[in-house]
């Protein structure tokens, strides 16, 4: 159980796709003017990473090594047609929304990476909980970054105005330089945070091992006074044998 949790842990947290590998730019940039695409969208690499994952991992031992890429992009590309198929049907709207992007998970870094270097390696159940991990760790950071930009940029929070007529809209983050902008200050937010944790494991750290020290040495204080009176009680008992003996002695001589 606690290796799934890692696995959980640094997919959405440690080794996020987005803000600490920088992989998967292209739809992070343009899929987040509004938080319902970028959110359609991470519901879509979701379904494709998990999906491609169980079934690279079932046919690890099977898909010769000199073609395991072309393999790889084969499978993905399936799961995306199946997506956008659905999209189509369902949602056409998000499917206007997003428009080429949804064909693009095809070749998304994230998906091909997570394939190379996980599912292609690993059992099961443990790729299907990694693709998981990085698709949610993929979908909170678009959502992250959509809710800013729509929030500053449009004044709106998933098309519900939440900001009266005072606000002026900075049409500035609907654009792509927005995007860049606000990707720029959430990973440089996310990597303050992320050293700041580092320093405190390290304080915590430094302090356990302070005081071991101070323990050990107690101990070994304590260990040479205990030697140190042992050697005194001997040396007491010592000099009170030769008296006790030299008493004998004596009394032996007044005798004869």
């Amino acid at each position: 159980m606690k290796k799934y949790v890692d696995i959980l842990k640094r997919g959405v947290i440690t080794e996020n796709p987005t803000f600490i590998q920088l992989l998967g730019m292209c739809p992070t940039l343009a899929t987040t003017t509004s938080a319902k695409d970028a959110l359609g969208m991470g519901v879509a690499v979701i379904a494709v990473l998990t999906c491609s994952n169980l079934l690279i991992s079932l046919l690890r031992k099977i898909i010769p090594n000199e073609v395991r890429i072309a393999s790889f992009i084969v499978i993905i590309s399936g799961f995306v047609t199946a997506v956008e198929l659905l999209i189509k049907a369902f949602l056409p709207s998000l499917d206007k929304s997003l428009g080429i992007f949804i064909p693009l998970i095809v070749v998304n870094c994230i998906i091909l990476a997570r394939a190379e270097a996980f599912a292609s390696k690993n059992a099961p159940l443990p790729s299907v909980i990694d693709g998981l991990a990085m698709g949610v760790g993929f979908t909170l950071a678009l959502t992250l970054i959509a809710i800013v930009r729509e929030l500053l940029g449009a004044g709106t929070f998933f098309g519900l105005q939440v900001l009266g007529n005072w606000y002026s809209p900075a049409i500035i983050f609907i654009l792509p330089a927005g995007a860049f902008l606000t990707l720029g200050m959430l990973v440089a937010a996310v990597q303050k945070i992320t050293q700041m944790s580092e320093d405190k494991k390290s304080a915590a750290g430094g302090a356990l091992e302070d005081a071991k020290e101070i323990i050990s040495l107690e101990g070994y204080e304590d260990i040479n006074a205990s030697g140190t009176a042992e050697a005194v009680a001997g040396e007491g008992n010592g000099a009170a044998g030769t008296a006790e003996t030299a008493e004998a002695d004596k009394t032996d001589g007044g005798d004869n």
